[in-house]
């Protein structure tokens, strides 16, 4: 095997390691912003559990982020919570550096033991 055929290998590991932390990450993050979109919207309970479903399942609409964005955003107007497009936009890449750090730490801490 040359040199070349094993870098070409582990770029293709690299970028499917990528994709899958950035899957996961992006998970994560509609989780944890349904949760403090909840809190805002004076969900509880059961009723918070349905409205995580429900941004994820928003989620799969189409490529990217902003079919979750308009959804959360959505549900602010239709509630009342005021809140601007730049805050909630801050928020998700917020929560997403947030997941990011959780995954990468879980990794490590399974990778120590």
């Amino acid at each position: 095997m040359t040199s070349f055929d094993e870098r070409e290998r582990a770029f293709e590991k690299k970028f499917v390691l990528d994709e899958e932390l950035k899957f996961r990450a992006e998970a994560r993050r509609n989780r944890l912003l349904a949760q403090w979109a909840a809190e805002k919207l004076g969900l509880s309970g059961a009723e918070v559990d349905e409205y995580v479903k429900a941004v994820r399942k928003a989620d799969l609409l189409e490529k990217g982020d902003e079919d979750v964005f308009r959804k959360v955003k959505q549900d602010f107007d239709d509630k009342g919570v005021r809140i601007s497009e730049v805050e909630l936009r801050k928020t998700m890449a917020d929560l997403l550096v947030a997941a990011v750090r959780t995954i990468e730490a879980e990794a490590k801490s399974r990778s120590a033991s």
